[in-house]
């Protein structure tokens, strides 16, 4: 029923509120004159109250005081109308001043009569809305069907999410109460509704009290371990969890009800985000050509979204992926000019086409972000992972010795710390020979031909481009990564698919891994490997679990839980430094410098490119068997590989 009322017509309060300055102007001077209605008429109360009335359109129409909808009368409205009352009755004072000094008119306004009106009249203006709100907000409690919900933050937020949700037609919510963690809120009120404590044990009286079914976060600033506590309560009860977006993300700043969201399994991450403020990133960065590589993926371009900001003279992305490629280019367009972006499609394994990128745009800094990265798929195509993580990062690195790059940021993972697979294998190759010709490079060593390479590759030795690599676990939300693949198998009701109950990950947010890798440009002298503090890992199959609560499902019952098995080449544990490294600090409690082996670079190139004409082979038994033999610690695990690491058994004679 009282979803079918229609909102009042505008011209129907106009007169309303005129009515009831009509009655004031008559009440005023009852009041004056004693009752004596004869004594009122007697005084130009025609003439007066036809003043008032030409006063208060005048002002209504100004301020568009009959523009609120009346069941969502709030304090904003009530200023509103009360700024018109005073304005008029201001205006009354004036004119009633002015008539006998202009005209020959004898029309005088009491000054009693001007107090009384302005009092009555604020009074029946403000009063009328208020009961109307308070008709509706009667019969709408009265509703069986309401669901209850608490609202975390007793703050301005707060208020401001129950003014949202009970002004845009959500009458089938009732926020029951507030939760809060400032104790001097507790046990009060605002705007009728109580406020309780955010304890646990509070909640849990308040639960058995009272049936709630959604709890809304809306506190900005709230601290990772106590929004997990609350989280946990929410899905532990059946609660359903949401959260108020960051101002900056409301649309034209203000915030709409169905912007407030689930709380996502990013947001719950088990550790604090890490915030790197380095104003040294964007004084080197400023002005400078960037090239980035792989910047269709999701590191890469976010990676080149942060970079925008440091206002670089110009962003060269570059990538195999001709749609996703266009469709940055066209997204960074409507943020900086078309001179500051170069789309670039090439494949980082072609020579010759790199140098053809170097030649024309002569990049400053490159980060090489281009890999392939899954680990079940490059054990199967060892020849792929050599090609395009080995050889692409050699061929870009000799491009950039050869043109004078300051600064080359390799993203590498932790899968390279003593590798069970042919990608993490891939990628700790990479890292040795990038390192190792740092190194050659900033000892400025020859051997005798001037070109300080005894393969021919004719790197000058000096120059002195920085190689820098950087280390990070899983990453939230990159394509095809763990989260949005549970995601979809939740959307499509299940089951989720885990390889093995105990398997855990370390995980970081895109942003954060792109932080780590800016900060590493910025910090590195050259030939460090920057590894990150990450916590405490994530156990999949717990992870698998929360992800399904807060979709508002149970585990095992609404959507199963599948254990397929450890895939070819996976681990049940990562690892951030092998056991032979050890860490050196840096300025930032987070971040460290993994001491790793080094290798000497002539050895290195001359294995790597040993290993190259190998996948030409296409033999990956012999591949596997060469990435082995540089990367000693690299054991395959649930692999056919596997037996490439026995012993070889001898007979023995006695």
């Amino acid at each position: 029923m009282i979803k079918r009322l229609q909102i009042v017509p505008r011209w129907i309060i106009f007169l309303i509120d005129l009515s009831c300055c009509a009655f004031s102007t008559y009440l005023a001077y009852l009041l004056r004159f004693n009752f004596n209605v004869n004594e009122i008429f007697s005084n130009h109360f025609k003439e007066i109250i036809l003043l008032i009335l030409g006063i208060n359109t005048i002002v209504f129409i100004s301020l568009q005081t009959f523009a609120g909808i009346i069941r969502y009368t709030g304090i904003q409205d009530s200023v509103r109308i009360l700024s018109a009352s005073i304005i008029s009755t201001v205006l009354l004072f004036i004119v009633g001043l002015l008539i006998p000094y202009f005209t020959h008119i004898s029309l005088f306004i009491p000054l009693s009569v001007i107090i009384v009106y302005f009092f009555c009249s604020s009074l029946l203006l403000i009063t009328y809305r208020l009961i109307v709100k308070q008709l509706f907000d009667f019969v709408i409690s009265g509703k069986t069907n309401r669901h209850n919900i608490l609202i975390y933050g007793a703050g301005e937020l707060g208020m401001i999410t129950k003014k949202v949700l009970m002004n845009e037609n959500q009458s089938d919510l009732k926020v029951y109460a507030f939760i809060e963690d400032d104790g001097s809120k507790i046990q009060k009120k605002v705007e009728g509704v109580p406020i309780y404590s955010a304890e646990i044990s509070s909640l849990d009286k308040l639960v058995k009290e009272v049936k709630i079914e959604q709890l809304i976060i809306a506190i900005q600033h709230l601290s990772l371990e106590r929004k997990n506590d609350v989280v946990d309560w929410c899905l532990a009860n059946n609660v359903k969890v949401m959260s108020v977006p960051p101002v900056n993300q409301w649309i034209n700043g203000k915030l709409r009800s169905r912007q407030i969201r689930d709380v996502n399994i990013e947001e719950l991450l088990d550790r604090d985000a890490i915030e790197i403020h380095n104003e040294i990133i964007g004084n080197q960065l400023k002005g400078k050509r960037l090239l980035i590589t792989g910047a269709a993926g999701s590191i890469g371009s976010e990676l080149v979204r942060q970079i925008i900001k440091f206002q670089p003279g110009l962003i060269i992305i570059c990538d195999q992926a001709e749609s996703p490629l266009h469709a940055l280019e066209l997204e960074l367009k409507e943020q900086v000019s078309e001179s500051k972006i170069a789309a670039f499609v090439g494949d980082v394994r072609n020579k010759t086409r790199m140098l053809q990128l170097f030649e024309a745009f002569s990049p400053q800094y490159v980060y090489h972000a281009a890999a392939y990265k899954h680990v079940p798929v490059m054990e199967m195509h060892p020849y792929e992972a050599v090609l395009n993580n080995i050889l692409g990062t050699k061929n870009l690195a000799e491009m950039s010795v050869r043109h004078g790059v300051e600064k080359f940021v390799m993203i590498s993972t932790d899968k390279a710390v003593n590798p069970s697979n042919v990608m993490g294998a891939s990628k700790r190759i990479a890292e040795i020979y990038t390192q190792s010709l740092n190194n050659h490079l900033r000892k400025g060593s020859t051997n005798g031909n001037g070109n300080g390479n005894g393969n021919g590759n004719g790197l000058s030795t000096y120059n002195k481009t920085c190689f820098i690599t950087t280390r990070f676990g899983n990453v939230l939300g990159s394509n095809g990564s763990v989260i949005p693949r549970f995601k979809t198998q939740i959307d499509k009701g299940g089951p989720i698919t885990v390889t093995h109950p105990e398997i855990t990950r370390y995980f970081m947010t895109i942003p954060e891994a792109c932080q780590l890798v800016l900060e590493a440009g910025s910090m590195g002298n050259g030939g460090e490997i920057f590894s990150f503090d990450m916590g405490m890992p994530v156990k999949i199959s717990a992870l698998a679990e929360k992800m399904i609560r807060l979709s508002g499902l149970i585990p095992g019952e609404d959507i199963k839980i599948i254990y397929t098995g450890l895939r070819p080449g996976e681990k049940l544990y990562e690892e951030l430094l092998s056991n032979s490294e050890n860490t050196i600090p840096t300025y930032h409690e987070k971040i460290m410098i993994a001491a790793v082996t080094e290798y000497d670079f002539d050895s290195a190139n001359y294995q790597v490119n040993e290993l190259i004409r190998c996948a030409q082979t296409q033999c990956d038994k012999e591949i596997v068997q060469k990435m082995k033999a540089i990367v000693p610690e690299f054991k395959s695990n649930n692999s056919v590989f596997t037996e490439l690491d026995q012993p070889v058994m001898t007979n023995a004679r006695g």
